[in-house]
Parts: C-alpha cells; sequence; structure tokens
C-alpha cells in the first residue's frame, strides 16, 4: 500500500511535484536525469506515518543539520528523469526522514529509491531557511536553456547586471521575480563549496541563484512557486535573445518605469 492512500493533503503536494516536473521536462530544462527537487513535506506526515519502518539503512548526510530533525522530505531519486516523475513520482522518488542526531536520513516509503546525489545541498539549503524561519518549503534545481547561455557572458555574471536585463525586458518579470537573479561562479557540481556559495546567495535574499554554465536553483513556498520564478525569469532572457537574433539590442524598461512597478505592486527591491 502507498503512503499515498487515503492521504488526500499528502496526495496533492506529491502530484503538484509531479506536474512541475512534467513541465520540466516539457520546457527542455530536465535533459536525462538533469535537475533536482526536494520538498518539505512534515505538515503532511500523520502519526501513522511516523511509526512506519525504515526501508533502509540509515545513510550519512555528509554533515551535521540541526534544524532538520523531525523534518520528512520527497526527494528527487538519483539517476531519474524528470518525465518519469512526472508520470509516477513515487516510483522516481522516495520519501526520506532525518534522524535525531541530524547527520543520517533513512527512506520509510514507497520504494528503496536513492535520493538524488546532490540531497546534502539540498538539505543544507532547508536546514538554513529553517534557521531563518523562513516558510519556504521547495527547493529546485533545472537546466533553463536562456539563462545558462547567458550566463556564459562574463558581463551578466557581475551582481544584479542580468537582474535589472531581465526586470526590464517585460514587466511581470519584475513584478513576479522581485528579488532577481543571485550569481555563483562555476563550481564542481555537487560539491560542498556549491553549497555553501547558494546558501551565501540565498542568505543575500535571492530566491533563485545562477549557478554559471550550470543552471539555476530556486526556493519558494512550494515547488510550483518555485518553477514560476524560473520560469518568468527565463522568458525575460528569451525576449533578450530573440530581439538579439533580430539584429537590435532591446531597450528594456527604464529605471523610471521599473520602479513604477515596485511602488504598484509593493515590492522588496
Amino acid at each position: 500500500m502507498s503512503i499515498l492512500t487515503n492521504r488526500p493533503d499528502l496526495t496533492a503536494q506529491i502530484e503538484q511535484i509531479a506536474e512541475a516536473a512534467g513541465y520540466l521536462w516539457q520546457k527542455g530544462w530536465a535533459e536525462r536525469n538533469g535537475g533536482n527537487i526536494t520538498v518539505n513535506i512534515t505538515e503532511y506526515i500523520d502519526d501513522d506515518i511516523r511509526r512506519l519502518p525504515a526501508i533502509s539503512a540509515p545513510t550519512a548526510i555528509g554533515a551535521t543539520l540541526g534544524n532538520l530533525r523531525g523534518c520528512w522530505f520527497y526527494c528527487k531519486g538519483t539517476q531519474k528523469r524528470m518525465r518519469d516523475l512526472a508520470r509516477h513520482p513515487m516510483e522516481n522518488g522516495s520519501v526520506i526522514r532525518i534522524l535525531d542526531d541530524c547527520a543520517h536520513y533513512e527512506i520509510v516509503a514507497d520504494l528503496p529509491v536513492l535520493p538524488t546525489s546532490e540531497l546534502p545541498s539540498h538539505l543544507a539549503v532547508h536546514n538554513y531557511l529553517i534557521g531563518k524561519g523562513s516558510d519556504y518549503k521547495a527547493s529546485l534545481h533545472t537546466h533553463p536553456i536562456e539563462l545558462v547561455a547567458m550566463s556564459h557572458n562574463p558581463e551578466f555574471l557581475r551582481k544584479d547586471v542580468l537582474t535589472r536585463l531581465l526586470w526590464s525586458m517585460i514587466p511581470e518579470t519584475k513584478a513576479f521575480a522581485p528579488r532577481g537573479l543571485g550569481m555563483v561562479p562555476y563550481m564542481l557540481p555537487s560539491s560542498n563549496a556549491l553549497a555553501e556559495a547558494t546558501i551565501r546567495a540565498i542568505a543575500d535574499d535571492y530566491d533563485v541563484v545562477m549557478w554559471e554554465k550550470h543552471g539555476v536553483f530556486a526556493v519558494e513556498r512550494d515547488i510550483m512557486s518555485a518553477f514560476d520564478q524560473v520560469d518568468v525569469l527565463n522568458k525575460s532572457a528569451n525576449i533578450y535573445m530573440c530581439a538579439r537574433s533580430m539584429g537590435f539590442i532591446p531597450d528594456g524598461m527604464t529605471d523610471a518605469q521599473m520602479q513604477e512597478i515596485s511602488t504598484v505592486f509593493h515590492l522588496p527591491k
């Protein structure tokens, strides 16, 4: 019997994750097994689930994350494809619980699917978010084509240069991605250095962080909101590139026009 049986709230969360995974594949942002999703589902875990036996041995996280004691996560499986997760989320991901030592996890349901190799990085971010009192529950890593392409230009890697450009392409980007796009220089994927740099960027008040020549990492209240932030930023990147392909540099909105958007929508920047 699945952990989702007779649990409509938990089922709805997993279905939303599956829906987002499908969009990532359709967008071309999740080639092969590219990308990862980790969602804190602790609030949907009832006493019966808490009593379920583990279906894996305790596995070291690689760090002690004290804010995660008692937390439960849904994680995309290692080497699993987003297109498959979209159809069969419990066969291509797993539910894990963090043990009391905050340094190990074990798989509880539905199948012994090993979580993504980037799980330590994702959990480190969630540990930070809980520590700062954030209500963000979802983390998403994906490879949006236009944004990755723009990260190959050193000029766009300077702080907030790309943010301002993307905001200026269409009013909705400033309205719906008001914290802009943080920048992390190229680092080895799955490395502790990349995780630490990502946390520093999130601490600098970004919800979406660009990993140079690699992809983006986004955090939000739920997985669909994280997807939406990446989607609107990448739409602006696409508009910019379409204009350049037509042979001109787009003017973009003026500072005064973007300030008007900030005032009307009560935005943080």
